[in-house]
């Protein structure tokens, strides 16, 4: 899903459909949403954990989810997602360089994940300025290219043998601790009236469903008198 302008006088229309109940739900979570912060996952092929962290990114209220797909399809499970990344902004890459190019224009510090002993532990992480959290494969990690082009890394402080968290896992733990971490500080993380609005337009077109189209001819056709 990605962010797109509507009619107003629309969205109103077709909200009307819904019930109180739904478009209150949605205010609420919308208050809660963030651009802040935003997720990017780096070639993750495995279709539990991709669907995993997009069920994640929902729950902590990440709005943005960034795909590069340079070796590996991504390709959730609908089940586990529960449906999650319909109320997600998806934006998907061919190659890690443009994935790069897009998080830079948009403002974001590029923060690589990695269970290094040299890297950051989470709960140092600065949450003042905007930051792009990167996951890798499940496998390998993050590409040498993001390791490169990355402002810092950041690591889950483990204290076992086991030196590695499963990506889902550790996609949850961080974004669980940033999101407390926002909600206690100063910073203005929350959307913008114009993002809270164009989200709110996407979600009621999508809760709509199949009778969507129907509801948007009536709604031309009151219009046209």
């Amino acid at each position: 899903m990605s962010a797109t302008r509507f009619d107003p006088d629309e969205t109103e229309y077709l909200a009307e459909f819904l019930t109180p109940r739904r478009k209150a739900l949605f205010e609420r979570v919308l208050a809660e949403r963030t651009r802040h912060v935003c997720l990017v996952l780096e070639d993750v092929y495995q279709e539990h954990n991709a669907s995993a962290c997009l069920r994640s990114s929902d729950v902590f209220g990440v709005q943005d989810v960034h795909v590069v797909e340079d070796e590996n399809e991504f390709r959730p499970d609908g089940e586990v997602a529960l449906g999650a990344s319909r109320w997600l902004t998806l934006k998907r890459y061919g190659r890690t360089t443009d994935c790069l190019r897009e998080l830079r224009r948009r403002g974001y510090r590029v923060v690589a994940t990695s269970p290094s002993d040299d890297a950051t532990p989470i709960d140092e992480f600065d949450v003042s300025r905007p930051a792009a959290l990167v996951f890798g494969s499940e496998l390998p990690g993050i590409s040498s290219e993001m390791a490169a082009a990355a402002d810092e890394t950041v690591r889950i402080p483990m204290y076992g043998f086991t030196e590695s968290l499963n990506v889902s896992v550790s996609v949850a733990l961080c974004l669980q601790h940033v999101a407390r971490e926002l909600r206690a500080s100063s910073v203005d993380w929350r959307l913008s009236r114009d993002e809270r609005e164009e989200l709110f337009g996407e979600w009621v077109r999508t809760s709509l469903g199949p009778k969507r189209e129907s509801f948007e001819r009536r709604f031309e056709q009151d219009r046209a008198g």
